[in-house]
């Protein structure tokens, strides 16, 4: 296994040896003395892609029913352009000082040490963590969703769509997918994660494809909703207050759909090299972004026309019929988040073993790795602190996860937590001390002004989730919502 590879190399004085950029490579090493790296712009892409579409592009049809056309397209295509833009400036930040020949920084708090210094670096870290935390409860309550939707279609179906007794709770479901992730997240790192993104990109094509196709033919169908270029009409459909609280949450979705750039630097990590890794980055980054931003457009686009204001949460539960396909989307989706969860949780299991790693490094509970044979070849290799750590953080964030099942709301607010700091400033400012660009120049007026502004952004969005998750706890309890 390659973590068994990489010990043995640091027990045979690695660690000396992987700080000098002459390293001889000697086929099976990289420049730094750790396993041969062979990803390439595909392999990137698709890890990418994974971490892009999930569950954020189901709530992209309800944010431009809030935010109206023009709001809700210009949005989508004005976050898209920030976070290409902010992910090139970190691609550019993986090698310190020189971003072609010098010393690889393996994380994306590894970036900020370089550049801003350690207290950055621990702002960084907070954020970063709690933020991918996060993600995998969100995919936890989005993955318990779509399996419920599976078993609501079927319900309708035999019953009929005004049957009252096909409500169901998320619990078991999310328990049952829980249960799932603890097998993979015995997965050792992310170079073994290559052919799970892969599943992954394919699944979140398909299921993207299969809402746009029966948007469109319930567009095609005449039974499209009303739309209108500002949304969500106040004294129709909501008070003032709502539309506002909802506009802000609208921001939070579309965020959180393009927050990713807490896994860039470890999905950059994968990179075999020449050519120069940022170089490569860049040009996945291209290809992914764009990609993915235009799914989004048809999804947030058709979903608004077919549903009009009353588009919902989940683009997908609006659909019944024909139920076999919407029973592939929504196994399709759930397929996709079971990779984008690992994709998610392996920089946390990641920095939790390395701190494990450095406090007791001679512990054979934390080092040692215990492979499984068939015969004279090993197919598995387990480690305790993998095993019995990975276990408890599953388990913790699917008991997170079903005390806050609040599909929309929880979006909103971990994009706002996340999008402005990870994706925005921490890439603007490294680039301003990296480039050495001077206080007060026009290019870093413009992009203080950027961060500024994202800022706003953020907490608009972190207002209005939290507005509606108080609303969310006044009619359901924890632990006991139903779908």
């Amino acid at each position: 296994m390659g973590g068994t590879r990489d010990e043995e190399f640091q027990h045979n004085g690695g660690d000396s040896i992987a700080n000098n950029n002459n390293f001889v490579d000697d086929g099976e090493f990289d420049d730094d003395g750790k396993p041969k790296r062979t990803g390439t712009v595909w392999t990137v892409s698709a890890h990418i892609i994974t971490a892009i579409i999930g569950s954020g592009v189901l709530s992209l049809a309800w944010a431009t029913a809030q935010l109206g056309w023009i709001g809700g397209t210009a949005t989508i295509a004005i976050f898209s352009g920030i976070t290409l833009y902010t992910s090139n400036l970190l691609a550019d930040c993986y090698r310190s000082p020189d971003p072609v020949t010098g010393k690889r920084n393996y994380t994306y708090m590894d970036q900020v040490q370089a550049n801003l210094g350690r207290l950055n670096c621990i702002a960084c870290g907070i954020v970063q963590y709690i933020n991918l935390s996060g993600m995998v409860i969100g995919y936890t309550i989005t993955a318990s969703i779509s399996m419920v939707a599976v078993h609501k279609s079927n319900c309708y179906h035999k019953n009929g769509h005004t049957a009252s007794n096909c409500v169901y709770s998320n619990n078991p479901y999310m328990i049952g997918l829980g249960i799932f992730e603890i097998f993979l997240s015995q997965i050792p790192n992310f170079h073994e994660l290559t052919w799970l993104s892969n599943v992954a990109a394919v699944m979140s094509f398909g299921y993207s494809l299969i809402g746009v196709c029966l948007a469109l033919t319930k567009i095609i169908s005449g039974q499209r909703g009303i739309s209108t270029l500002t949304g969500v009409e106040v004294g129709i459909d909501v008070t003032s207050a709502d539309k506002t609280y909802r506009m802000f949450r609208a921001l939070g979705d579309i965020a959180f759909a393009y927050t990713f750039s807490q896994v860039l630097v470890d999905i950059q990590d994968t990179l075999k090299s020449p050519p120069p890794e940022n170089e490569v980055m860049k040009k996945a980054n291209v290809i992914s972004i764009c990609t993915t931003t235009t799914f989004y457009l048809m999804c947030g686009c058709l979903g608004y026309a077919a549903f009009g204001n009353d588009a919902p949460g989940n683009m997908l539960t609006g659909f019944y019929e024909p139920f076999w396909l919407v029973d592939v989307a929504n196994i399709f989706i759930v397929i996709h988040l079971a990779g984008a969860y690992q994709v998610f949780a392996q920089p946390v299991y990641k920095k939790f073993e390395s701190l494990a790693s450095a406090k007791w490094p001679n512990s054979s509970f934390v080092k040692g790795e215990y492979p499984i044979k068939i015969g004279n070849k090993t197919i598995f290799s387990f480690n305790l602190l993998r095993l019995s750590g990975r276990t408890m953080f599953v388990i913790l964030a699917t008991i997170l996860a079903m005390a806050m099942p609040f599909f929309n709301d929880i979006l909103a607010f971990l994009g706002s937590l996340g999008f402005w700091p990870l994706t925005v400033y921490f890439p603007v400012e490294m680039h301003i001390a990296k480039t050495r660009i001077k206080r007060f120049s026009m290019k870093w007026c413009v992009l203080q002004l950027l961060s500024m502004l994202c800022l706003l952004v953020s907490l608009a969005a972190a207002v209005g989730s939290i507005q509606g998750v108080g609303e969310a706890l006044r009619t359901s309890k924890p632990f006991q919502y139903k779908v």
